[in-house]
């Protein structure tokens, strides 16, 4: 178990990642995610020929992930050697580069800005960046509602199980897991070019997203509407394809009190998708709703981590007082 002083720097530092992310945002140029993914492009390339083989998917996996999670894991134990101030850096480098809360806003407000100016085009040209569906057609609800869509389940992905696995294992468990959910997003799809190779991107993203996309989950639940939350996360989520988006957008969508999920057009075929939610259709100024939830959950873990900290070394100095060693 993380001593008190190992946990309090731990949430101190996360706390610095989230603000350098704040204050900075994405980078413009050479971005390592960016980076990352012509790399497993490159990969997949390579090594996903027709047919797809289960085996390759895994080896892939392998060569796009594990040598720069052991070289950021090998970087964090040399600077530690040298100087914490060097590795705390880092950590907080790393954390950075893998977080999108800034980014997330970035993206998606000027959506329901385009809307509620009346401008479709627009709206419909921003939405098509951080969705796959397409976007051509729809009207003010249904980019209103791929918005939000995206928002939540963003929320866990590129932001709290973000943080969930830096607390864990610091700047290297943040890569892992942003490597891992990149890939997921490249690879994971079930049509006949990835069906097999991409499985192990996939089932591996839904092992590190377990127990964060239910943290997310019961965290949206506490921060808007508890009762409608649960009870969507409860009997709309078994539905869903994703056994982790399943939970997160539909306890989102309940805390919003918003009517997600339907109908959406993935390459040109209407593809029917189990309700999320219960309420009335989204609208432009529920993105913005969607995004401070986002936000305020992010918020409290920080929050949470923080106190924990200060429990744990309260903890201790009250023992180390009392003459009791923990």
């Amino acid at each position: 178990m993380l001593s008190g002083i190992a946990l309090s720097a731990l949430a101190w530092l996360a706390c610095a990642g989230v603000m350098l992310d704040w204050c900075l945002g994405e980078p413009r140029r050479w971005h390592p995610l960016v980076g990352f993914g012509r790399l497993a492009n490159a990969i997949e390339r390579s090594l996903n020929r027709h047919p797809g083989s289960f085996l390759r998917g895994v080896l892939g996996w392998s060569l796009a992930v594990l040598p720069l999670v052991a070289l950021a894991g090998g970087i964090t134990l040399l600077l530690g050697r040298q100087s914490f101030w060097l590795a705390a850096a880092w950590h907080v480098l790393l954390l950075y580069f893998c977080l999108g809360l800034r980014s997330l806003r970035d993206h998606v407000l000027p959506i329901g800005m385009a809307l509620k100016a009346g401008d479709l085009a627009a709206a419909r040209g921003l939405t098509a960046r951080i969705v796959s569906r397409d976007t051509t057609q729809l009207d003010e609800t249904d980019l209103a509602k791929a918005a939000v869509e995206s928002v939540l389940e963003n929320g866990n992905d590129a932001v709290f199980g973000t943080l969930f696995w830096f607390a864990v294992a610091g700047g290297p468990g943040a890569l892992l897991f942003r490597l891992s959910n990149t890939l997921d997003a490249m690879w994971g799809y079930r049509n006949p070019r990835f069906l097999a190779f991409g499985w192990a991107a996939a089932r591996l993203d839904d092992v590190w997203n377990w127990l964060p996309a239910r943290l997310t989950a019961a965290s949206y639940a506490a921060l808007g509407n508890w009762r409608t939350a649960r009870h969507c996360w409860r009997t709309q989520a078994p539905s869903w394809s994703s056994p982790n988006a399943g939970p997160v957008m539909a306890s989102g969508a309940g805390a919003l009190g918003l009517a997600l999920g339907g109908a959406a057009i993935y390459d040109g075929a209407i593809e029917q998708r189990p309700p999320l939610g219960i309420g009335r259709p989204a609208l432009a100024a529920d993105i913005a709703r969607g995004w401070s939830l986002v936000a305020r959950t992010a918020l409290l873990w920080l929050c949470v981590l923080l106190l924990l900290s200060a429990i744990v070394l309260l903890t201790r100095a009250t023992l180390a007082a009392g003459g009791i060693h923990a």
